[in-house]
């Protein structure tokens, strides 16, 4: 998507240990006209997948999922990253390590709110080690949930996550992907004309 590469250039900063902040637009303050660009090239690129819900986790990219399931119609589910006391019960739960908080938790969801009939896209805004996204699978397995897809605003491609999960045959979309960046560059990869 070129809008986000734009987007990245011109207010992204580069930050010590491979950190893009995009904290302007993208997870904490919010730019609401491109989170609905980001929503409409999403919904266009997973349409035909059958999404009944929509799953992310905590906190950056639920309002990326929620402007998603509007646009499909489906519903919004986030993992929590701790539990709390109206978690209840036996809940869902996976492993993941954060590569931007350098922090291991245990993510979470309720049984109550994930099951064998659901279709879920995964939707986070940023793709680096592949830790979320494979937390996020696991707890689908769990539940006997289908994923139909990941989308991701921001892919880390010189982490190789993506290319991996791409090699195991998932639906994998990014808005932008970055191939390197230093301190004053970026560069981009770019597999589709179409964005």
């Amino acid at each position: 998507m070129k809008l986000m590469e734009e987007k990245i250039l011109r207010e992204g900063q580069i930050l010590p240990g491979d950190i893009l902040k995009v904290g302007s637009f993208l997870n904490q303050n919010i730019d609401i006209d491109f989170l609905g660009d980001m929503a409409n090239e999403f919904a266009r690129l997973f349409a035909h997948e059958g999404v009944t819900k929509v799953l992310t986790i905590e906190a950056s990219g639920i309002a990326i999922a929620t402007a998603v399931g509007m646009k499909l119609g489906a519903s919004v589910l986030f993992a929590k990253k701790h539990r709390t006391s109206n978690v209840d019960g036996q809940p869902y739960s996976a492993p993941v390590h954060s590569f931007t908080h350098n922090e291991d938790y245990e993510v979470l969801v309720s049984r109550d709110y994930l099951s064998s009939t659901d279709r879920v896209l995964i939707v986070d805004d940023f793709l680096a080690n592949g830790q979320a996204v494979n937390g996020l699978f696991s707890l689908c397995e769990q539940a006997g949930a289908q994923v139909v897809g990941v989308g991701i605003a921001i892919e880390k491609c010189f982490s190789g996550a993506g290319d991996k999960l791409r090699a195991q045959g998932v639906h994998l979309e990014s808005l932008a992907m970055i191939e390197s960046m230093s301190e004053d560059n970026i560069v981009f990869r770019r597999e589709d004309n179409s964005r």
